[in-house]
């Protein structure tokens, strides 16, 4: 048995369709891929404002779509957290500056554990 990589349309996928879903894992594959989308639809959004100007229409769409993706982005990295065997709460890590920050990053680039842990089955297995 493996672990199955997610395809970046994948990912976004399975981040929307677990929308506020707290529990379970999200595999390595799946938390990079959504948070490269999130960089480029706030890149984008971002871009929009600074073209448009302070007290545009864009600015409000920056609201809302920061506002939009903010709990499946939460909800991904819980996950991913969980994947690795880690509570949830350890997200706060990155309240401690740099150190914090750094910590977190490394574990989001850790492996995932291979067995089923207290928050679930592997992700993503295929049988071999």
């Amino acid at each position: 048995m493996y672990q199955r990589q997610v395809s970046f349309t994948e990912a976004i996928s399975m981040a929307f369709s677990k929308y506020a879903t707290f529990s379970g894992r999200a595999s390595r594959s799946e938390y990079w891929w959504f948070n490269l989308f999130l960089f480029v639809v706030q890149s984008l959004v971002g871009s929009s404002v600074f073209i448009a100007g302070i007290n545009s229409p864009a600015e409000s769409l920056s609201g809302i779509v920061s506002l939009a993706l903010f709990l499946p982005s939460l909800a991904v990295s819980v996950r991913r957290l969980h994947d690795i065997g880690k509570g949830g709460g350890w997200i706060l890590i990155n309240c401690i500056p740099l150190i914090g920050t750094i910590i977190y990053i490394i574990w989001m680039c850790k492996d995932s554990e291979y067995i089923d842990n207290r928050f679930g089955p592997v992700p993503n297995v295929v049988p071999a």
